[in-house]
């Protein structure tokens, strides 16, 4: 069972579709005891940095987290929003993210503004810096789709997992252990977001 994160903020009910697509099952919860027993967890979101680290707050969901994923090393993929509340802190707000991953949240800053708008929408290609079972076995010209106006600068070069282009190189998905995060929207990248899916499920 994979534990979708509902901190008001995400697109949740495509994420459950897209994993009942591939069969596994999933539950969305805001309850901080269903997801003490989680064995795999999601943590999505769109929307300001501030906002979705106040409703984990809220929702008294932090302790928890940190729990599961920094004690008992519980599998987390961080979706977008959820990337991004993986570091330390963003441009985008004041209150502190859940420093999971050493990194800082920056807005896009274009030379190019005629070709190149904020947010970045659409779909882009990603190239791979290190091997994982994210990954496995995925198309060399796999592409997902993205919207974002701020993007996610890892200050350890061994976290970054993979970076995509647009004007400038920026990282599109971390790992860590057992912390995953895509700057993408694997719900939204058909064929390519399933297969990165189904290989969290199997494969963490």
């Amino acid at each position: 069972m994979i534990t979708i994160i509902d901190y008001k903020t995400g697109n949740l009910e495509s994420i459950k579709n897209i994993l009942k697509r591939i069969e596994e099952e999933s539950i969305i919860t805001s309850d901080k005891h269903v997801v003490a027993m989680a064995n795999k967890i999601i943590l999505p979101g769109v929307g300001s940095f501030d906002t979705g680290m106040r409703n984990l707050i809220n929702l008294d969901l932090v302790e928890i987290l940190n729990e599961k994923v920094l004690i008992e090393k519980t599998p987390v993929l961080g979706i977008c929003l959820g990337m991004q509340l993986l570091s330390d802190r963003s441009e985008e707000g004041s209150i502190p993210g859940l420093g999971w991953v050493k990194a800082d949240i920056v807005r896009f800053k274009f030379t190019n503004t005629i070709e190149y708008k904020n947010p970045h929408m659409g779909w882009n290609f990603v190239q791979q810096h290190k091997a994982s079972n994210l990954f496995h076995e995925m198309h060399s010209n796999a592409r997902f789709y993205f919207v974002h106006s701020y993007f996610f600068k890892a200050k350890d070069i061994s976290d970054v997992l993979t970076s995509t282009i647009y004007e400038t190189e920026f990282t599109s998905s971390v790992e860590k252990e057992n912390i995953l995060g895509v700057q993408f929207h694997p719900e939204k990248s058909h064929k390519f977001g399933m297969k990165l899916l189904k290989n969290f499920v199997d494969f963490y």
